[in-house]
């Protein structure tokens, strides 16, 4: 099986792109939901990251606090190293733990951070969802409610979009929704005949 990761900045569209691959039959494991979920569930992690920032970080219910934690890791970029530093290896061993139960030609792993955390060098492709920045500051504005100067810090805590194409084997251009899905099409059936 093919292990295909899925990446690009905050608002660039990869969930859109991934649900069309979801829609041609193809599993996709979305990195950034499943670690909400295990900085919630997973024991050690939750204790990991209490220790480290404290227990605010987390509603009464045991629930992940998000808002209180990108409080401190958007303000503080050794604070974000330190989220990441925790939960990506947790992300990497469900990712490959799911990857191995998959019996399809290929499976996607969808991440905004794939090349921060390494991750991107245990897949055999890698394929970089691009949009322009307007566009991107747009959409999130609109999808989190957030300010511009809040997308523009999230943005600047990532990597641009020249060091992600950098390690693209291949690009989907989300600046016109009308074109994603024949770009779609033409990597899915490249991807079958790899």
């Amino acid at each position: 099986m093919i292990k295909v990761g899925l990446t690009g900045g905050i608002g660039s569209g990869k969930t859109t792109v991934a649900k069309l691959f979801e829609k041609k039959g193809i599993p996709v494991y979305y990195a950034d939901t499943k670690a909400k979920h295990l900085m919630t569930y997973d024991k050690l992690l939750k204790f990991q990251i209490i220790e480290a920032f404290g227990k605010d970080v987390y509603h009464s219910n045991g629930r992940l606090n998000r808002k209180a934690l990108a409080s401190i890791i958007f303000n503080d970029k050794s604070k974000l190293t330190l989220i990441n530093n925790l939960v990506h290896p947790a992300i990497a061993a469900d990712g490959k733990a799911w990857y191995q139960a998959q019996n399809t030609i290929y499976a996607i792993k969808e991440a905004a951070l794939m090349i921060e955390s390494g991750s991107h060098q245990d897949l055999d492709v890698l394929v970089v969802v691009t949009a322009d920045i307007k566009e991107r500051i747009r959409r999130v504005q609109r999808r989190d409610h957030v300010s511009m100067k809040t997308v523009e810090e999230r943005i600047n805590n990532q990597l641009s979009d020249a060091e992600r194409l950098a390690h693209a084997d291949y690009i989907i251009d989300n600046n016109d929704f009308g074109k994603i899905e024949e770009q779609v099409d033409a990597l899915h059936e490249e991807l079958l005949r790899i």
